[in-house]
């Protein structure tokens, strides 16, 4: 096993036809670092403050990667298991844009929250401590394409899962769709509510370690993870305020459930609804609470009382 530290200049776009950055065996490890979502655009605006514009030199989504994993083939699967997650900026943010995420047309105009990170926790004002638990938004192995793909949607290569529990001490497997599998990671978070309900986590820069092994003939129909139990240890002891969403669609479900849960905030503790919203999405879990009562099915909105202050 050799340990490797990954440099080079970052991709956005999964494609085959990006040049390999590193090419490693089943059981080697690898560190790197990259950049937040927007690439640092944001690193110099304030909460409420307006938001740069896209800029074609710091392009969205920098992936550190590709790597070639020696061997690996379709049918493959890839364990990448998370070693280090660790920001690498004192602070991170959480945007809202109005024609994206769960509640796309709730809100009229673009926000962002700006999170100063001191250790272990951040702070809403004096209304909420939010507990640091970093990870990385994009675990992925490059599907079988020519012609880029944006980073945002996942597929059953992984890619963009959003998944709040890749933690350290997390593996995920994936399946592998091209030779060399050509690992990739990025989008890195400070904390995140299951469901990223406003679009955005708590963004930040980030430095990590993960080993890669390779199990050979072993198909899976897409990405599967272990995760180190318990789920919200130090969270879970004052229990929860939950809101619920109850609708034919789960989608509708889940936006109700969210609604209620912005009123309970704005109402309960005097959060503006832009504030409640961003909180909703970096520590507040939507759970499906019921699938067979048929035609309506429950969506629930976990608020962990923890938190507030």
């Amino acid at each position: 096993m050799t340990h490797h530290d990954l440099d080079g200049a970052p991709h956005h776009l999964w494609t085959t036809t990006h040049e390999p950055r590193l090419e490693v065996v089943s059981g080697d490890t690898i560190a790197f670092a990259t950049e937040d979502a927007v690439n640092g655009r944001y690193d110099e605006v304030a909460t409420g403050g307006a938001m740069p514009a896209s800029d074609p030199t710091r392009p969205s989504y920098p992936l550190a990667g590709p790597i070639l994993v020696a061997g690996a083939q379709p049918g493959d699967v890839l364990e990448v298991e998370i070693l280090e997650a660790a920001g690498t900026k004192g602070f991170g943010w959480t945007s809202m844009v109005p024609d994206e995420g769960l509640l796309a047309g709730d809100f009229d105009e673009s926000y962002l929250y700006r999170w100063e990170i001191d250790g272990d926790h951040t702070d809403m004002g004096d209304v909420a401590r939010v507990p640091v638990r970093p990870f990385f938004g994009v675990v992925g192995v490059c599907p079988d394409t020519v012609d880029p793909l944006p980073v945002m949607p996942p597929g059953h290569f992984g890619g963009n899962l959003d998944c709040r529990d890749l933690v350290v001490g997390s593996s995920v497997f994936l399946p592998v769709q091209v030779p060399g599998a050509r690992l990739a990671l990025g989008d890195p978070h400070a904390a995140q509510g299951d469901g990223e309900v406003c679009v955005s986590a708590i963004e930040w820069a980030a430095q990590g370690a993960v080993r890669v092994r390779l199990h050979q003939g072993r198909r899976i129909p897409g990405p599967q993870f272990r995760t180190p139990g318990p789920l919200r240890a130090g969270i879970d002891d004052a229990g929860y305020y939950a809101t619920t969403g109850i609708a034919p669609s789960l989608m509708d479900a889940a936006k109700d459930a969210v609604r209620a849960m912005i009123d309970h905030l704005n109402h309960t503790y005097g959060l503006d609804p832009r504030d409640a919203y961003v909180l909703c999405s970096v520590a507040v879990d939507l759970k499906i609470s019921e699938v067979v009562d048929a035609p309506n099915w429950v969506v629930s909105a976990y608020l962990p009382l923890s938190i507030m202050r």
